[in-house]
């Protein structure tokens, strides 16, 4: 992949996205918006397909064009300023509303992910009882009607696993401290723990646990993070460039220079190989589960 002057493409493709999403609700074909901003149609396409920077100006005009609401207005116009970046960061709460959320819809886009993680189970495969404490702890003195909210939408994301058509590939690598952290109780992880059994029996799931025997390995250094893959095109070239997630207390990073893919890749392909296999992986899961269950 061509590394431009233009740095990271992760905002300007998520910009896109929502632009042409905006277009579409206002039930506006290009050629009509076009007119309307009194651009060409080529430059609509390079927009929303996140082939150019733009100014925040440019995308308030957009968005009066498009009607749409004030928050949404600003975080897009956020979003314009970032697309310049070389790794672009956001932090929640600041430049993004709430709904807002960029790594959900490059989630939500992908074929695979590759995922990473040493501390806390992933949200894509969190529990009820689980989300709740990680997400309480994250927001201190959030209210329960927020917390409630917070929770069934985490849970709502996961349904893209299962999907009839075309489940994305998830591979997930666990270091074996998530297992015997005790987060919300011995109920609560019990139950954690019996649906990561569950899942990885799914045929597009496969998760392997890296036990602390393993020792030094490229994901002690790395920290967690998610390799995010897309679908390809009839011509065989990727929708979107694979780009790298990595969560943080404050905001997250986003990588998608050839370079810094290929770094990750090879992290995740020495922690997959220092892990167990899966079937092991599931027995030392049940195992844990057991004692939690056992008191």
């Amino acid at each position: 992949m061509a590394e431009g002057p233009t740095g990271s493409t992760v905002p300007r493709r998520q910009l896109g996205r929502n632009l042409k999403a905006l277009r579409n609700r206002a039930r506006l074909t290009v050629r009509a918006a076009a007119k309307k901003l009194e651009w060409s149609e080529a430059k609509m396409w390079r927009i929303e397909t996140g082939q150019t920077p733009l100014r925040s100006l440019d995308v308030q005009a957009m968005c009066l064009v498009y009607g749409a609401p004030p928050d949404l207005t600003e975080a897009l116009m956020g979003l314009a300023k970032e697309t310049k970046a070389r790794g672009w960061w956001h932090a929640y709460g600041d430049l993004i509303p709430e709904g807002f959320d960029v790594y959900v819809g490059l989630e939500e886009a992908a074929e695979s992910l590759s995922l990473y993680e040493s501390d806390i189970i992933p949200g894509q495969l969190q529990t009820d009882g689980y989300a709740r404490e990680v997400i309480r702890t994250h927001i201190r003195g959030i209210d329960d009607a927020d917390l409630d909210g917070r929770v069934r939408l985490r849970i709502e994301r996961q349904s893209h696993l299962t999907r009839v058509a075309d489940p994305p590939v998830l591979r997930v690598a666990l270091s074996e401290a998530v297992l015997r952290r005790p987060i919300g109780g011995r109920e609560v992880m019990a139950q954690q723990l019996a649906h990561l059994v569950y899942v990885a029996e799914l045929p597009t799931i496969s998760i392997r646990v890296t036990p602390f025997a393993a020792g030094m390995h490229q994901g002690v250094v790395t920290g967690p993070f998610v390799i995010l893959r897309f679908p390809l095109t009839g011509d065989g070239v990727a929708t979107e460039p694979p780009t790298v997630y990595a969560d943080g207390y404050t905001g997250g990073l986003y990588l998608d220079k050839e370079r810094e893919v290929e770094q990750y890749d090879a992290a995740f392909t020495g922690i997959w190989e220092a892990s167990l296999g899966e079937q092991a992986s599931r027995r030392l899961i049940s195992e844990v589960a057991g004692s939690y269950e056992k008191g």
